[in-house]
Formats: C-alpha cells, sequence, structure tokens
C-alpha cells in the first residue's frame, strides 16, 4: 500500500473526552462508522465529543470494495438500539447526531423503520438536530416515505464515485437509483438533502464535473468530496493522491456547477464537521 501524503495523516488524540465517547459506547453496546470504516478523523471527533452512530449491526449485506466494513450474514434488528442511541445523545449532551447504517437489503424495508424507531426516540429526551445517512433500499418509495413521515432534519445519501466507476466500486449499487433518491426525497418534502463522492479512485475532472451535475439536477442541497483511502490490500487500490490545491479546483468547479453549500478538502467524510455544514445551509 502506498505511503500517505504528509497532508493526509492524522495525529493520535487521546483525552478525557475521547476516553469517554469510547466508554459511552461501549456501555450501550453501539456501534460507529468512526470504527468501522477507520475514518480518519476519528480521534478529533471524539475529542469534539462526538461521533457518527452506525445502526443495525456492524456487517453489509453489499460488498461495496472501498469500505472497510465486512460484508457477511447479518444479525437479527435489536428492538433496543434505538433507545441506546438516544441515551447515548443524551449523555454526551449532543446538538447535532448523525446516524448511518450498514446496508440491509435482507429487510423489507431496508430498515427504514429502524431509522424512524431511532429518531423517534432522540426527540423523545434530545432537541439534538438529526442528520442520517442511508443506504438506497433499492429506490423503494414505500421505505422512502418512512424515512420522509419520520423528518430527519438532513437526508444524506452518498453517490460515492463517478458513474464511470460506479460498478467496479460498488457492484451491488446502481448509480442511477443512488440519485432517484436524492430527488424523491427532495421532491416529497422540505428536507435538506446531501450527498458525497470520493476522489482518487481512477476518475477524470470531466467525470466529477458531471457526477456534481447529476447531484445538481437531482436536487442536493450540500456537496461532500475527499480522498480515497485505502482500507488495506483487499480493497481498490489508490489510483491518485489529489493534492490540496487539486481540492482547491474542486472547490471552484463546485462553485460553477451552483453549489452554494459544500465541504471539500482531503480528509473530508460525509458526517465530517456536519453541524457546521448544516448551519451554514440555513443561510441559503
Amino acid at each position: 500500500m502506498p505511503r500517505l501524503p504528509e497532508y493526509l495523516k492524522r495525529p493520535i488524540i487521546d483525552t478525557e473526552k475521547t476516553k469517554t465517547v469510547r466508554r459511552i459506547l461501549k456501555d450501550k453496546c453501539l456501534n460507529t462508522v468512526c470504527e468501522g470504516a477507520r475514518c480518519p478523523n476519528k480521534a478529533e471527533c471524539y475529542a469534539k465529543n462526538t461521533a457518527t452512530f452506525l445502526i443495525m449491526g456492524n456487517v453489509c449485506t453489499r460488498n461495496c470494495r472501498y469500505c472497510n466494513i465486512s460484508p457477511d450474514k447479518p444479525e437479527m434488528l435489536d428492538g433496543n438500539e434505538p433507545y441506546h442511541i438516544a441515551q447515548a445523545v443524551k449523555e454526551l449532551e449532543l446538538k447535532f447526531a448523525v446516524i448511518t447504517s450498514v446496508t440491509r437489503d435482507d429487510l423489507p424495508d431496508g430498515g427504514a423503520e429502524h431509522f424512524k424507531k431511532c429518531i423517534e426516540e432522540i426527540r423523545k429526551v434530545s432537541d439534538a438536530k438529526i442528520e442520517i445517512l442511508t443506504p438506497d433500499f433499492k429506490g423503494d418509495t414505500n421505505a422512502l416515505n418512512t424515512i420522509i413521515s419520520s423528518k430527519p432534519d438532513v437526508f444524506n445519501h452518498n453517490i460515492e464515485t463517478v458513474r464511470k466507476i460506479f460498478k467496479t466500486a460498488r457492484p451491488q449499487g446502481n448509480y442511477e437509483c443512488s440519485l432517484d433518491v436524492l430527488k424523491y426525497i427532495k421532491d416529497n418534502s422540505d428536507i435538506i438533502t446531501k450527498s458525497g463522492l470520493m476522489v482518487g479512485l481512477g476518475e477524470n475532472n470531466s467525470d466529477i464535473e458531471e457526477t456534481l451535475c447529476d447531484l445538481k439536477d437531482s436536487g442536493v442541497n450540500i456537496l461532500t468530496i475527499g480522498q480515497y483511502i485505502q482500507p488495506s490490500k483487499q480493497h481498490l487500490e489508490v489510483a491518485k493522491f489529489y493534492t490540496p490545491q487539486d481540492f482547491e479546483e474542486l472547490k471552484s468547479l463546485a462553485k460553477k456547477i451552483g453549489f452554494k453549500n459544500f465541504q471539500i478538502g482531503p480528509l473530508v467524510r460525509s458526517s465530517y464537521q456536519a453541524m457546521n455544514v448544516w448551519e451554514n445551509s440555513k443561510i441559503y
């Protein structure tokens, strides 16, 4: 595996706050995408008393070739998980909670009702704003209507990569389906929509521009772009490390296409500094 450029390296942070976050998560038997996806910003977020909750287990029914979360046969849903998520949000005194999940193609609704229960439980004990980062639910409008009825403050579904590479990176996904999911939420609610992609998988500038245009046409309000980092030798290799200057050019491209609210940089991930990005969305 190639050595990371210096601008992609993060220091190890271990403070009383990071220990508190880990303790609360462990006590409530909760998973986080911070751990599961080996997020480089994990320590920074823990130090700020926050984490992105990963619901419905820690194995996935899909095998995306960039993702560190293992594909396997999933376990039964934990009926107590929504309550435990809510209690963690309360104990951490979160003002903004982010919930994502593994993909659960084995469930009739893809887990939409479980997302809804998590949101309902949080709202019983906290005034925190809530962002959900969901799978595509295979484009099932009944599942999407369940999500809409739960009224999250932000609905995030990541396109992840450009059209040209999509089937290589996400063999069980569908580029058009992901766009349709985002457009359906936007056309049928007033929920802020968000999506993001990784760069460094072999795309070129015209591929990126095409995808950003597709996301804008689908009504996406918030855009995130970050560098793909290979989790292990079994995952897709990095084709290119984008420089900080490259990311400045991507910011200019996003502005040209019409995005007013975006987070673009080498270590940007879809849930990174989510509260700040959401607050900026209210300006527009």
